[in-house]
């Protein structure tokens, strides 16, 4: 059993040891372990004497993987440090230079920046001096340019010198030769330049982990392992269904035991080698599961943000009036002063420097030979003793975890397939209805379960069917997840043969009927029944599982007791997130029906005071209203109706009213245009009192109509308050 040493993974440089007992050493890959979460655990090893240096290399882009997750055993030393070459972002590299690396695009660019450097040219005009500026200018192209359709422009920079002799200039385009004559400038030049060809090829780091005897003596194995991103395996399934023997397809090969069809399961894990280097001879597992993983720039340096406080500067002092004081009680509780003095503070340990010179002079032991050691190290990946060539399996808490049992070599960049299952499973034939993938036919599907001691994690699965002694591919499914002692539904192909009718009959019933201060409830349960016509196959018996829709807030009441049956027996119903299974048995040839009803319960408030007559009527005509509640109704609305008629009357007479204020309007205009004193005027005076006489009658017969309608409304109001059931 190996005892796990304390950690110290850190993208810092620590300040090494003094030299090691031999060189470092190469770690070598023992152990791989791919999951489903995307990650793959690696896992080294080495055999050492001493204290060792092991060097292990890392693609850069896994050093933050890396740096979270690395772990070292040691089965009888313990952990020094575990370093590696900084990132060296390029800004890192440019912070201390006069000059950025968009600077070194072209040379007017890094003469502009380094302005004020001495520069020495060579050619036709050999200057020394100090750079004053770079000036782009454009100029005509040559007249041999033009004479081939050319003519355009070109662009040129100009370079002033400051010299001994004053201001030079010259085209830089034209130059044979420029340095800086300052060692100092062209070493910052060269070193930016090889920063950025070294940052541009460094595409791996090396790890270095010390080993530190501690006092053992002879040879060791120290390991060393880390989790990284991978690529995801994927896990395939092949399975040989038996041969059909009978109309019924009941299955009639050595494969059928005790009166139950097994198919033959075969499992594949698809994986890939994208590690970066060659895999030799490794332990390789595969792990299912749906694990948290994580990842984190560790290798970035980073920087805190402090916030930026003003400069404390002297100024004027203008102290503040003094206003007085009061003392407070000594019973009460302290003083002013006394509150502001800061209470004694028990030491528990005398302070550093009472410490023993001897002490403070001991060396520190190394914090991992004193550290405790976890409670056991975990196994060897390869621990298990497998005779077959079936990856061995094992189920933990959250995963399923396969091990091939024998060496396994791969090429970076290859891929493998590696047997994870082969096993006989019960399958049952079965026709799979879902209205949503096919609502004609239904599918032939295949109920699979998994009666093993592991799960199986999902996959594309490929049918195969024995005919005439071979097997012949009959379609492909998708299997999820499937524990142990559970089963799945696996469809592979339309099944033609059997056809199937849904007729949906949505109907309503009132349940329960109370009326209290004038508002009616109604308890009302919503069905829709569905009936299944199913034209059965001719050339043998099927089972239908029909996936009815499950709808939130429905109930399945019928069939009734939990399940389905047609005269010749039922199962239970089954319930997915979305559907119930039905089973139903369609013999060869004949239609057979399932009706499927399910129900909503909901409530409807209806507020009688706001019916009118012939609502009121309408509801008390719903004979599955209790009889009293239906006389209620029909005495409100025979109020209602009364109610009704008065309104109607104060209508009428505020119409009426209200053409004899336009008529007597009429009048008074012709009664100003006409002589005093005619026959006309008269008989218009004549008319205008009877006007006069019947608005009287009117404002009478409104106030009386008012009145009974009020008496009316208010007998309609009491008698909605009083109808109770």
């Amino acid at each position: 059993m190996l005892r796990p040493a304390l950690l110290v993974s850190t993208a810092a440089l620590l300040t090494l040891s003094p030299a090691l007992a031999q060189t470092p050493d190469a770690l070598v890959l023992k152990r791989v372990q791919l999951s489903t979460g995307g990650v793959g655990s690696f896992e080294y090893e080495a055999r050492v004497t001493g204290d060792a240096a092991l060097t292990l290399e890392v693609r850069r882009d896994q050093v933050d993987d890396v740096l979270k997750s690395v772990v070292v055993y040691d089965d009888r030393g313990g952990v020094g440090t575990i370093d590696l070459p900084g990132a060296e972002p390029l800004d890192t590299a440019f912070r201390e230079l006069p000059f950025s690396r968009d600077d070194l695009t072209s040379p007017a660019a890094l003469l502009t920046a380094l302005k004020g450097a001495e520069v020495e040219t060579d050619g036709a005009r050999a200057l020394t001096g100090r750079v004053l500026s770079v000036t782009e200018e454009t100029a005509q192209a040559s007249s041999a340019g033009a004479n081939n359709g050319g003519g355009g422009t070109i662009t040129r920079h100009r370079l002033s010198l400051m010299t001994a002799s004053g201001v030079r200039q010259l085209i830089l385009e034209d130059t044979d030769a420029l340095r800086f004559t300052d060692p100092r400038v062209q070493a910052q030049v060269n070193a930016a330049l090889a920063a950025i060809a070294d940052n541009a090829r460094r595409e791996r780091r090396r790890l270095t982990v010390r080993s530190l005897a501690n006092g053992a003596a002879g040879e060791r194995t120290v390991r060393v392992a880390f989790v990284a991103a991978t690529p995801l395996w994927k896990a395939t399934y092949r399975l040989s269904l038996p041969a059909v023997g009978s109309a019924s397809g009941a299955a009639t090969t050595p494969q059928e035991r005790g009166g139950q069809a097994q198919g033959g399961l075969q499992g594949w894990a698809i994986l890939e080698n994208l590690s970066g280097e060659d895999w030799r001879g490794v332990s390789l597992s595969v792990v299912s599961g749906n694990p948290v993983t994580l990842r984190q720039a560790l290798y970035t340096p980073y920087s805190v943000e402090r916030p930026e406080v003003p400069v404390e500067v002297l100024g004027r002092v203008l102290p503040t009036s003094d206003e007085g004081a009061v003392a407070l009680d000594r019973g009460r509780g302290l003083s002013v002063a006394e509150s502001a003095r800061p209470a004694p503070v028990a030491m528990a340990a005398p302070p550093p420097a009472a410490m023993p010179p001897a002490a403070m002079a001991a060396p520190m032991a190394s914090p991992l030979a004193k550290a405790a050691p976890f409670a056991a190290a975990p196994p060897p990946l390869a621990s298990a003793s497998v005779t077959s060539a079936e990856a061995t399996a094992a189920d933990t808490s959250t995963q399923v975890l396969f091990r091939y049992p024998q060496p396994v070599t791969l090429a970076n960049g290859g891929t493998l397939m590696m047997p994870i299952a082969d096993r006989a499973l019960p399958v049952e034939r079965i026709a799979l209805y879902q209205p949503n993938t096919q609502p004609r036919h239904p599918l032939a599907a295949l109920r699979l379960r998994n009666n093993s001691q592991t799960a199986l994690p999902p996959g594309l699965l490929t049918f195969y069917e024995t005919v005439n002694n071979a097997p012949t591919h009959v379609g492909d499914a998708r299997m999820a997840t499937l524990p142990v002692g559970e089963s799945r539904l696996l469809s592979f192909a339309v099944d033609s043969a059997v056809t199937i009718d849904r007729a949906d009959q949505p109907s309503r019933h009132l349940t329960r009927a109370t009326a209290a201060d004038g508002v009616m409830l109604l308890t009302v349960s919503d069905r829709q029944t569905s009936v299944y016509t199913v034209a059965g196959a001719r050339d043998g018996d099927r089972k239908l599982v029909i996936e009815h829709p499950r709808r939130p807030g429905w109930t399945l009441v019928e069939p009734k007791d939990g399940e389905s049956k047609n005269g010749t027996g039922g199962e239970p119903v089954e319930t997915t997130a979305t559907a119930h299974r039905l089973t139903l048995a369609v013999p060869a040839g004949q239609t057979v029906t399932l009706a499927v009803s399910t129900e909503r319960p909901r409530q409807e408030r209806i507020v009688l005071g706001d019916l009118s007559a012939d609502q009121l009527t309408a509801q008390a005509s719903a004979q599955e209203l209790p009889a009293a509640l239906r006389d209620g109704l029909k005495a409100l609305a025979a109020l209602r109706a009364a109610v009704a008629d008065k309104e109607r009357r104060i209508a009428d007479i505020e119409r009426e009213q209200q053409d004899r204020v336009t008529e007597q309007e009429r009048l008074r205009a012709n009664l100003a245009a006409l002589p005093n004193g005619s026959d006309l005027h008269k008989r218009t005076l004549t008319k205008m009192g009877e006007a006069e006489n019947r608005l009287d009658a009117l404002s009478r017969d409104l106030t009386t109509a008012r009145a009974e309608a009020d008496a009316a409304r208010a007998t309609l109001r009491e008698r909605v308050r009083s109808l109770k059931l």
